[in-house]
């Protein structure tokens, strides 16, 4: 008898993150006294065209994204921004100084 598959959810759940709706998958990042729930966004579950608070250019609908929000700490998912990855990889450097 061989192995089951697993499913993605499970295997994602094992291996410490978390799916959620839009198809990405939510990890903690601290920064320094700050901490932040960053989540990835799919293409296909990019479904409305949003502006990055780091270049205030435009994410069109369908483009890949991660969004970013204070943890429970120091704020909430009412708080939460959708960034470029690019430009949030660079938020995050000056923010971990």
């Amino acid at each position: 008898m061989g192995r089951r598959p697993v499913s993605r959810k499970r295997a994602a759940a094992r291996d410490g993150h978390r799916p959620l709706s839009a198809g990405g998958f939510g990890s903690r990042v601290d920064l320094g006294d700050e901490a932040y729930q960053v989540r990835t966004v799919t293409g296909t579950g990019a479904v409305k065209e949003y502006r990055c608070p780091g270049c205030h250019q435009a994410i069109p609908a369908g483009t890949a994204h991660v969004v970013v929000w204070p943890s429970a700490e120091s704020g909430g998912v009412a708080d939460r921004r959708h960034w470029h990855r690019g430009c949030w990889a660079r938020e995050a450097g000056r923010r971990a100084r």
